[in-house]
């Protein structure tokens, strides 16, 4: 927990996947998930625990530059985002998502390879918790994962929604399988 109390805001943005909420501290964004999202409440009460501070509806700097981000990564005009993030969660848990930000965009990993780039090859489960508790979707690229036989696993976003982002991202239709 963090000791100096801070405003958290929150904001609603449309996509062409559906509603995201973002929340923002003074040093960046810390949520953007899908409003649908199954643990959004379990994520928003971490941030508000995180910042000792509850999270309210309003404006921050970050909001307008992460509209405009988001608009153009959903035409297909953006591959990287330049926003600043403010990073809720264990030392673990940052180590495997700044693993997920070295995923390129149109390309996919597994939580096997994530584990080995860590250093920790008997970790995959302890990795797969983490990407599942991203609380940043993507920003930190966490539907770029995938798993060992090419199925689509894990999303908190939906499955139907990961397989949009990677064809979004690779240009053409996929052939992976939803479980």
């Amino acid at each position: 927990m963090r000791k100096d109390k801070q405003l958290i805001t929150l904001t609603r943005i449309k996509t062409s996947l559906g509603t995201m909420i973002a929340c923002a501290s003074e040093n960046g964004i810390c949520l953007l998930e899908f409003s649908d999202c199954k643990i959004l409440e379990t994520k928003l009460r971490m941030i508000t625990q995180a910042f000792n501070s509850p999270i309210i509806q309003g404006e921050s700097k970050f909001f307008k530059p992460l509209k405009q981000q988001l608009d153009s990564y959903f035409k297909g005009n953006l591959k990287e985002f330049a926003i600043p993030l403010d990073w809720v969660g264990s030392d673990f848990q940052k180590d495997v998502w700044k693993i997920l930000l070295q995923i390129p965009y149109g390309k996919t990993s597994t939580y096997a390879i994530q584990a080995q780039q860590m250093g920790k090859p008997s970790s995959i489960r302890a990795v797969a918790k983490a990407n599942g508790m991203n609380k940043i979707s993507l920003l930190i690229p966490c539907h770029r994962v995938i798993g060992s036989d090419g199925s689509l696993t894990g999303y908190s976003g939906g499955l139907w929604r990961k397989k949009k982002l990677l064809e979004l991202e690779s240009s053409f239709p996929l052939q992976l399988k939803l479980l």
